[in-house]
């Protein structure tokens, strides 16, 4: 009779798991330049206050849906909907604002800089409790993300000269999977299935 190899059960389940996981999160890097450009069509340039915040609103809302839809039940879709929303709205106002609109790569850095800190600020508070202190690692993480998502679109060649909204597809890619990267790290539980009282099953 032939040996088999020992596998842990926690090992044969969540290494898989964690592969099935980051690859269906990184679906959601096509709602960034979806969201990015439905907002420049339905919004316009970001050169002022106020196309930056309900921009930034519309941008968030899209992209927090998304990657709520694509976690696999580890990011309660209301709440993380909700603060993704408010914190891109809010982070690309004041982003944009602190460098005054312009659109270099330096200037683009440092709003990148300043939203991801929102963005990530309001994300942490969504974060499942289970992370415990674990989840104000988001904070530092999604604020670099952003930053080298900006420079990554910038240095692809896309024209961030018409002042969009978000980063490009390039960026996108690279922010999710480092995002979805430090969600395993942070080892965001899934949320137990909800059954129905049609599906319970009877005591015996």
């Amino acid at each position: 009779m032939s040996a088999t190899p020992t596998i842990t059960e926690s090992g044969a389940r969540v290494r898989p798991a964690s592969i099935r996981t980051l690859l269906l999160w990184m679906l959601s890097f096509l709602a960034i330049p979806i969201a990015g450009y439905l907002g420049t069509f339905l919004v316009g340039r970001v050169d002022n206050f106020s196309s930056a915040l309900l921009g930034g609103a519309l941008v968030g809302a899209i992209v927090g849906f998304a990657q709520a839809l694509a976690s696999r039940r580890r990011l309660n879709r209301l709440s993380w909907t909700v603060s993704t929303a408010l914190g891109t709205s809010v982070g690309v106002a004041l982003g944009t604002l602190a460098v005054s609109y312009r659109t270099s790569l330096a200037a683009l850095i440092v709003a990148g800089l300043i939203t991801g800190a929102v963005v990530g600020l309001a994300q942490a508070l969504a974060l499942p409790r289970m992370t415990a202190g674990l989840r104000w690692l988001w904070v530092p993480v999604t604020t670099i993300l952003w930053a080298l998502a900006w420079a990554v679109t910038t240095l692809a060649g896309i024209t961030v000269e018409e002042q969009f909204i978000v980063f490009g597809a390039s960026g996108a890619f690279v922010y999710s999977l480092l995002a979805g990267l430090t969600l395993l790290v942070l080892r965001v539980p899934t949320s137990p299935k909800v059954h129905t009282v049609g599906n319970a099953q009877p005591e015996r």
